[in-house]
């Protein structure tokens, strides 16, 4: 059994000096972690995919039923609306009564099921390309290349300090997941310029970002939720960092989107060329692709010039991936803030369709449709709100894409 030793911090209150340091010993529960205090060793390759494959598709196992059915709410067990507390006593003076966790269990930063393991691998993946993504556009782009795009010596440095900072991300997410953690792949990047590349930075760290939001507090293991927390809330600064110098308000929106994990695999999947053989495969479905051909691109001086090159796919609507219910595309669904809006589609063709931006208006005041919009297609409008979004999955017939309003 591996132990850790820990000192205790001397500290004085009031005046009074602290006891001694005291050296302790405690069990390390669970299975030991690789040991992986860094887990950059350079920049991987880049390029498009060239030779056959030897594994594609998602890892599945059968299952139980096509679509998760809906249920009525849990029974509502706690209410307050004298502002007391409800509970005849306190655990210990000064904590309310409740909580996860909160009863003295040593926590287990591990995944607790399924589920947990394969939201760590897809967030992994991410910090991954993150890691890279940064390193390259430093190493591909000139000093003077990022001086004409109105950036400086520092500018460049935060950007070197958010690729150090995916060090200790991808890091922590190995650790957590273990041996069969997935390494760096091979990437293929759309950018040509340094105002490209910025954008595509702050459109991958956005979906980056939702994609956590949108399983963090499904996670079984809340002791891991925590840690990728305090991650996740490193890559919000990032995102809003990226948008600033994209030109772009950092932060127009009064709440932040969270999506599924397989709307945020789907987003990313495009980029990853190739990974090494025996690779932790994704278990999470990579819908077909969708375009937003009308949306602004800040990264032309005419932002209203033409259609946006970069991105996430041109697959057509009659692209097979999809699940037997996702039969027929009959709606648009605009994901926003706290909104989920359907709208039905017109000027359906085999590769595209049309559709009205709806009013997403929530509280008074709040501009719903600025920042980023997921869009999917979808064959069924199921009321859904932002924390059982996932249910849509065997509804999408294509997408989602960003849409990027400001």
């Amino acid at each position: 059994m591996k132990t850790v030793l820990a000192a205790a911090i001397a500290l004085a209150v009031g005046g009074n000096a602290a006891p001694a340091p005291q050296i302790t010993e405690s069990p390390l529960a669970g299975p030991e972690p690789p040991v992986r205090s860094s887990v950059f060793d350079g920049p991987t390759a880049h390029g498009a995919f060239s030779g056959e494959a030897t594994t594609t598709g998602a890892l599945s196992k059968p299952a139980l039923a096509p679509s998760i059915a809906p249920l009525p709410p849990l029974p509502v067990t706690y209410t307050n609306n004298n502002g007391e507390l409800q509970a005849p006593v306190m655990p210990v003076p000064y904590q309310p009564a409740g909580g996860i966790g909160t009863n003295g269990t040593e926590p287990y930063y591990h995944p607790l099921s399924d589920f947990d393991y394969e939201s760590f691998v897809v967030a992994l993946y991410q910090e991954w390309i993150e890691l890279d993504l940064f390193h390259d556009g430093l190493a591909k782009f000139s000093e003077q290349d990022f001086t004409d795009a109105g950036l400086t010596a520092e500018d460049r440095s935060l950007i070197e300090f958010m690729a150090n900072q995916e060090v200790g991300h991808a890091t922590l997410l190995s650790n957590i997941l273990g041996p069969a953690a997935p390494p760096q792949c091979t990437y293929n990047y759309p950018y040509t310029t340094v105002r490209e590349f910025l954008d595509f930075c702050q459109k991958l760290t956005r979906f980056g970002e939702s994609g956590v939001y949108g399983f963090l507090g499904h996670l079984d293991s809340q002791a891991a939720a925590t840690l990728l927390l305090q991650s996740i809330s490193t890559e919000a600064r990032q995102q809003m960092i990226f948008r600033q110098f994209d030109g772009l308000h950092p932060m127009p929106v009064w709440f932040e989107v969270g999506i599924p994990q397989s709307w945020a695999w789907t987003l990313l999947a495009p980029y990853i060329s190739s990974c090494p053989a025996n690779t932790t495969r994704v278990a999470w479905q990579n819908f077909p692709a969708l375009t937003v051909l009308n949306q602004p691109n800040p990264a032309k001086l005419n932002p209203n010039l033409g259609p946006d090159q970069a991105a996430t796919g041109s697959n057509p609507l009659n692209a097979t991936t999809r699940s037997p219910l996702a039969d027929a595309p009959r709606y648009a669904m605009f994901v926003s803030q706290l909104n989920a809006t359907y709208v039905p589609l017109v000027n359906i063709t085999e590769s595209g369709a049309s559709a009205v931006q709806p009013n997403m208006s929530t509280f008074a005041g709040d501009p719903a449709v600025n920042g980023t919009i997921f869009i999917s297609i979808t064959s069924q409008n199921p009321y859904l709100t932002p924390y059982n979004l996932s249910m849509i999955n065997p509804f999408v017939y294509a997408g989602p894409a960003l849409y990027q309003a400001g």
